[in-house]
C-alpha cells in the first residue's frame, strides 16, 4: 500500500538554514530515501517552496476565490512530502521515524494511506 508521509515544519527555521546546513540536512534524508529507492519504494518526493510563493483557490459560496498564500494559523507548514510504498502502517512509521532522525530540529510527519495512485503518466484518450 502507499502511504503519504507529508512533512511538517516551521518554514521560517528550515527558511534560515545556511546553505551548508541545508545541504547536511538534504545529505542525511538522501541516505534515507536511497534506501528506500534500492528497494523500489520510493514514490514521488516534492520539496514546497515557501508559503509566500502559494496561491490558494478557496472554495466560497457562489464561485471560488483565489488568494494569495496559504495565510496557514499554524506554527508549521506543509514543506514538502514522501510517497512511500509500505506493507502496513507500522511500516510507513518507521519510514517516518527514520526521516524525523535525519532532519534535526522540530517539526512533524504525517503519515496517511493513499487511496487513489495513478504511478504511469496518464494518455490522452485516443
Amino acid at each position: 500500500m502507499l502511504y503519504a508521509i507529508l512533512c511538517y515544519n516551521s518554514e521560517d527555521v528550515v527558511g534560515s538554514w545556511s546553505k551548508a546546513e541545508d545541504d547536511a540536512v538534504m545529505a542525511s534524508l538522501g541516505k534515507v530515501t536511497g534506501a528506500l529507492a534500492s528497494q523500489g519504494r520510493l514514490g514521488p518526493v516534492a520539496r514546497l517552496l515557501p508559503t509566500t510563493a502559494a496561491t490558494t483557490l478557496r472554495k466560497g459560496r457562489d464561485e471560488p476565490v483565489v488568494i494569495d498564500g496559504p495565510f496557514a494559523e499554524t506554527k508549521e507548514q506543509l514543506l514538502g512530502f514522501y510517497l512511500v510504498d509500505c506493507n502496513n502502517l507500522d511500516d510507513a512509521l518507521d519510514v517516518a521515524r527514520d526521516l524525523a532522525a535525519a532532519n534535526p530540529g522540530s517539526g512533524s510527519y504525517e503519515v496517511r494511506p493513499v487511496g487513489v495512485y495513478f504511478p504511469a503518466p496518464a494518455t490522452a484518450p485516443a
